[in-house]
C-alpha cells in the first residue's frame, strides 16, 4: 500500500461554524434539561418509581455500546492485520473516546446531583456490575489513548498490535459488562438471560460501524477529499454481516425465552401484546433496524449508491436506539413476578403493568450525548491528523480498478446473453 499522508480539517468555513453551532445548541439544550430535572425533581420526566431507567438511559448505553464497536475498525487492522483498515483506524479510536464520552455524560446528568458520581468512584461493592464498569470505562479511555498515540507516533508503530489486541480484549470485556448490567437482573424476566452478552457484544459492531461509516462519509464529503468505492463498500458489507448477526442474537434470544414457560408472559407481551413496544420491536428494531437496511446493502439497486448507503447507515442507528429502548424501557413496564403462581396487587402497583412517557426533557438529554460525541469529533479533527488527505481506491486498494473492471466485464458479457 501507497503511504498515507494524515492531516487536519481546514475548519474556517461558514458551514463548520454551523455544524460546531448545531452540535453547541444540543449540548445547550442538555445542560438546560439537566437542569430542570435537577430543580424540579425527576417527577418532570416520565420515569417513576417502577420506570428508573428512562429515555437518557437509552441514549447513554446506546452511545457506550457503539463506542465499543467503533474500535472495532482499527481491530481489524492492528489485531487481523488487514491493511486496507489501516488507514482508517485513527479515525476509529478518536470515535470510541467521544461516544464513550457523549454516553457517560448523559448518565451524568442524568443522576440529578452529579456530585453523587463521587460517590460512585470511591465506594464500591464489587458484586454490583455497576461497580466493575467504573473501572472498565476510565480504562477504555487510558487504553484508546496509549493506543491512538502508538498509532500517531511513528516510533511505537510496531507495537501497535500488542496495544491493538489489548485494546480489543479491553472493549469485549467492556461491552460483555454493559450486557451483564441487565443479564444478572434476575428480577426481571426480560433480562435474566446469559445471552444478554454476546448480543450486547454484536449490536456494539453493528451499531458503532454504522456511525462510523456516516462520519467517514461526511468527514469526507465536507472536506473534499477522495474516498474511494473499496473502502465504502468493504465497511458497508461488513455492516451488513453485523446487521444480520444482531438478527440472529435477537431470534435464539427470543426461541430461548419462549422455551421456557416463566418467560411467555413477558414473550407475548413484547411480540404480540405490548402496543406501542410491540411496535418499536417488530417496525423500529426488526424492520428498520435489521431487514431494510440488509435490503440496502444486498441489493445490487442500491448496493452501489453512496446515498443509499448513508440511508441503510441511518437506519441502523435509529433501529439501534429501537433495539434499547425495547430492552430498558419494555423490560421495566412488564411487572416484575414476585410471588410465582400468585396473583399479587397492592397501592405500589405490584403487578400491573407499569406506564412510561418519554418528556421532552429526557430525549433532549439523551440527544446531548449525540450532540458532544459528535463536536468532541469535530474539535478533534480540527485539532489533530485523523484523517487521511485520501482514501482513493489507487491509495488502499490498488487492484480495486482491475477488480471493477473485471466485473463490467462478466456484466457485460452476461447482458449479451
Amino acid at each position: 500500500m501507497t503511504k498515507i499522508h494524515y492531516s487536519t480539517i481546514d475548519g474556517r468555513g461558514l458551514g463548520f461554524l454551523a455544524l460546531l453551532g448545531l452540535f453547541g445548541a444540543m449540548i445547550l439544550g442538555g445542560l438546560g434539561a439537566s437542569y430542570y430535572m435537577e430543580h424540579n425533581g425527576h417527577i418532570v420526566t416520565g420515569m417513576t418509581n417502577q420506570i428508573v431507567w428512562g429515555t437518557p438511559h437509552v441514549f447513554a448505553v446506546f452511545l457506550i455500546v457503539a463506542a465499543s464497536g467503533a474500535l472495532n475498525v482499527a481491530s481489524i487492522a492492528s489485531v487481523f492485520g488487514r491493511a486496507m483498515y489501516k488507514p482508517l483506524g485513527r479515525l476509529s479510536g478518536l470515535l470510541a473516546l467521544t461516544l464513550l464520552a457523549g454516553g457517560l455524560a448523559v448518565l451524568v446528568l442524568d443522576l440529578g446531583r452529579p456530585d453523587r458520581l463521587i460517590v460512585a468512584m470511591t465506594y464500591y461493592n464489587f458484586k454490583s456490575i455497576f461497580a466493575w464498569n467504573i473501572f472498565l470505562y476510565v480504562g477504555f479511555f487510558g487504553v484508546v489513548i496509549v493506543y491512538l498515540w502508538f498509532m500517531m507516533e511513528h516510533r511505537f508503530n510496531r507495537f501497535s498490535k500488542q496495544i491493538g489486541l489489548f485494546a480489543f480484549v479491553w472493549r469485549l470485556v467492556l461491552t460483555t459488562g454493559t450486557g451483564s448490567i441487565f443479564g444478572f437482573l434476575v428480577a426481571r424476566h426480560a433480562y435474566d438471560a446469559a445471552i444478554m452478552a454476546p448480543m450486547f457484544i454484536i449490536m456494539s459492531f453493528a451499531f458503532g460501524l454504522a456511525i462510523y461509516l456516516l462520519v467517514l462519509m461526511a468527514a469526507y464529503r465536507w472536506t473534499g477529499r477522495p474516498l474511494g468505492d473499496a473502502v465504502v463498500t468493504r465497511l458497508k458489507n461488513l455492516l451488513g454481516v453485523f446487521v444480520a448477526a444482531v438478527l440472529y442474537f435477537v431470534m435464539v434470544y427470543h426461541l430461548t425465552n419462549l422455551y421456557a414457560t416463566q418467560h411467555h408472559g413477558i414473550e407475548r407481551f413484547i411480540l404480540l401484546d405490548g402496543g406501542v413496544y410491540t411496535q418499536v420491536f417488530w417496525i423500529g428494531q426488526i424492520l428498520i433496524g435489521g431487514i431494510v437496511p440488509l435490503l440496502i446493502f444486498f441489493t445490487p439497486l442500491f448496493g452501489r449508491s453512496r446515498f443509499m448507503t448513508a440511508v441503510g447507515a441511518s437506519l441502523v442507528v435509529a433501529g439501534g436506539l429501537a433495539q434499547v429502548y425495547t430492552i430498558i424501557i419494555a423490560g421495566q413496564v412488564f411487572p416484575m413476578d414476585l410471588l410465582p403462581g400468585m396473583q399479587v396487587s397492592s397501592s405500589f402497583s405490584d403487578g400491573q403493568f407499569a406506564q412510561y412517557t418519554p418528556s421532552l426533557p429526557e430525549l433532549v438529554l439523551g440527544v446531548s450525548g449525540i450532540g458532544i460525541a459528535l463536536a468532541l469529533t469535530t474539535f478533534a479533527l480540527k485539532a489533530l491528523p485523523f484523517l487521511p488527505d485520501s482514501l482513493s481506491d489507487d491509495l488502499v486498494d490498488p487492484h480495486a480498478a482491475s477488480r471493477a473492471k473485471a466485473e463490467t466485464a462478466v456484466e457485460a458479457e452476461a447482458a449479451g446473453a
